[in-house]
Order: structure tokens, then sequence, then C-alpha cells
């Protein structure tokens, strides 16, 4: 498949990554303010603050596999794209006009529906769009630029609540989540528009999914879903900084700081992998994903605490790029998107348990716990990578 490039990378790899800019800039206006909008304003307890954000990062997931499976029967991605940006677009809009926490969680359901429906064709139109044997360098930029507004999201909402500070609190967060459907509304019209299905001349009806069947393939998604038991949501991060008694604008720092760890080392972390062994580089993941942890557990200083948030960026990027990669390249043609869509459910079947596990350790125990059971979860699966998954 040969098309023009942009930057060295392919147009729709490109305006794809454009438009996770623009999705996950609406997203990240919102995402810092969540938790304390949950505690603070709706009221809602510790632990079943810590349910309801493993719950929402945990629904999507569940959607993945199946509209993975429907794009490639059809061979038709785009639409599915584009109606997943859309349903999230409008969900995180109307949260301004929520009034309690069921108001609150059924639109926060819609939007992981609409990541659901859009993220296996999203990756599987990716893969298609790559040079053969570049799948890590079409995900890691795609990454890059998801970050990035990631980055950009908070430090937007930072500028509207410093302009809406006269204003009542609650207010001022239901302004922030209508403002936040604007660069949502943008993206949807870029899928429409600009960016083209690829892959349609391959008419092979699906008869088994013939990458499923390696016992390699199997035992790295149950790692996936032992390690998903570690990953607890970036809620706690933020609950931390609080708990060492920043407020919620140094809180929104934070998170940029992560963001930004995120989005500059996902690209050559991608381009990296297609060198070496994608194995390797999740493997180390893993073991970066448990320092992280422990240094969170621990942190009583400014100096732990912003390194605690550099290496959970570095996890993040290498956790949400290499293994889509790695599974891109096992797949065979006709079955990108039920084999990636395979993986984002095993993750989010089991990561919403971690959400919950850590909240109630939190509850019972200590935010510290909760860490150090992330801890120890990460540094099992970084083992069980090492010695059980082959290259």
């Amino acid at each position: 498949m040969k098309e023009r490039k942009i930057f060295g990378i392919s147009r729709n790899v490109f305006l794809l990554g454009i438009v996770s800019f623009l999705n996950d800039m609406s997203s990240e206006m919102i995402a810092p303010i969540v938790p304390t909008y949950l505690t603070d304003v709706l009221g809602i307890g510790k632990a079943a603050s810590g349910s309801i954000m493993g719950l929402i990062e945990s629904l999507s997931s569940l959607f993945k596999v199946l509209f993975g499976y429907v794009s490639d029967v059809f061979r038709k991605r785009k639409i599915f794209v584009a109606l997943g940006y859309l349903l999230s677009t409008i969900s995180k809009g109307v949260l301004a006009f929520t009034r309690s926490w069921w108001d609150f969680l059924t639109l926060r359901v819609l939007d992981r529906v609409g990541k659901g429906i859009r993220t296996a064709p999203r990756d599987a139109l990716i893969a298609e769009s790559s040079e053969k044997g570049k799948s890590g360098k079409s995900f890691g930029f795609h990454r890059m630029m998801d970050t990035l507004g990631a980055v950009v999201g908070p430090l937007v909402a930072i500028g509207l609540l410093a302009l809406l500070k006269s204003y009542p609190i609650k207010m001022a967060y239901r302004y922030v989540f209508l403002l936040s459907a604007v660069p949502g509304i943008v993206g949807v019209l870029l899928v429409l528009f600009l960016v083209k299905d690829e892959g349609e001349e391959v008419k092979k009806k699906i008869k088994g999914i013939s990458a499923l069947k390696s016992r390699n393939l199997r035992m790295f998604l149950v790692i996936v879903a032992l390690a998903a038991l570690g990953r607890y949501s970036y809620a706690f991060t933020l609950w931390k900084a609080k708990e060492l008694g920043y407020n919620l604008l140094q809180g929104l720092g934070f998170y940029a700081v992560f963001n930004a760890i995120y989005a500059f080392s996902a690209y050559p972390i991608g381009y990296y992998s297609d060198k070496v062994s994608k194995k390797a580089v999740i493997t180390v993941g893993f073991g970066v994903a448990a320092l992280a942890s422990l240094l969170f557990a621990y942190s009583k200083s400014l100096p732990m605490l912003l390194l605690a948030f550099v290496f959970y960026g570095i996890y993040i990027a290498i956790e949400d790029t290499i293994p889509r990669a790695y599974m891109a390249d096992l797949a065979g043609e006709f079955e990108k998107g039920t084999v990636i869509g395979a993986y984002h459910t095993v993750f989010g079947i089991f990561v919403f348990p971690a959400s919950v596990i850590v909240g109630y350790l939190w509850q019972t125990y200590s935010l510290k716990v909760g860490f150090l059971y992330a801890a120890i979860i990460n540094a099992v699966a970084m083992l069980l990578m090492a010695f059980l998954v082959k290259d």
C-alpha cells in the first residue's frame, strides 16, 4: 500500500494522530478535575470513587473486540472510528448538566462505549496504513500525538479555571465540561472528510483467528491480564498529590508533567521497538511500572513525587504503544481488528478490578499500601514476560 507521507509518516496515520490530539485534548480538559468533582462536588467516598474510575476505564474494552471483528468482516474502519469519537464528544459536553453520581456515571459510560467502538478499528487502520516492519513507529507517532493532547488539555483547563475563578467551583467545572466538546467536534469532522479506509481489497472472510491460536500470544494475553490488575487509574496519582498537600491546580501541573513525559517518549520508544525486540521493550515497561508505583508509595517530597510521575509517564508510553504494534505484527492481514481488539478487551476486563482493589486498600489501610500492591503485580508480570514469552 503506497500513499503520500507527511513528515515521514503515512497520511492516514498523520491525520489520525491529529484527530487523537484533538480528542485527547478534549478528554484531558476534564480528566484531571474528575477525581475532585467526584469526591468534593458529588460527595462520593474513596472506595466508591476508585470503583467508578475503574469501571469507566474498563467498560470501553468490552466493545473493542466486537467492533474490531465487525470492522474486519466489512473491511470498513472509518465509520466506526467516526461514530466512536462522536459519542465520546457528545458525552463529555453533556457532563456540564450532571446533578448526581448516576448522571455522571451514565455519561462516562457512554464516553467509554464510544472509545470501545473506535479503538480497535482505528488501531487496525493505523496498522494497515503503515509500512511493513514499521508498525512501532506508526503507533509511537499516534500515541505521541494523542498524549500531546493530554499535555495541552490540562493546561487549557488550568487557564479556564483561572478565568472562571470568580464563579462557584461547581459552575466553573460545568463550563470546562461544556467547552471540552469543541476540539472533539473538529476531530470528528477530520475523520469524516479526510481519513481514508485502507485494505478494502482484502475480501477474505474470517473463518478462524489464526494469531489467537498461537501459544506465545495466548501467554502474552495472560500476562496482560495479570499486569492490568496492577494498572490503577491515573486518579490515584492525583489523590496522592492531594494527600501530600498539593491543591487542584498544582495537581493539574503534575498531570501535565506526566503527559509531557508520555508524549515525548512514545514516538522514540515505538521507533526503537521496530529495531529491537518488542517483547524486551514491553518487559522493561512492566519493570518501570513497578518502580513508579514504589516511588508513589514512598513519596514525601516534591523531587520524589515528580520522579514518580516521570516513571509513570514512561511506563504508560511503553504499555499503551508497543503491545498494539506487537499484536498487529502477529495478526494476519484480514484479522488485525479482531486481534488488536482481543488485546484491548482482555486488558479492559482486568483493569477494572485494579482500581477497585487499590481503592479498597486506600480506604482500609492507606494509599501507600495500594501502590505497593501495584508494584508487586507489575514485578511479577515483568518476570513472566521475560521467561515465558518468546521473541
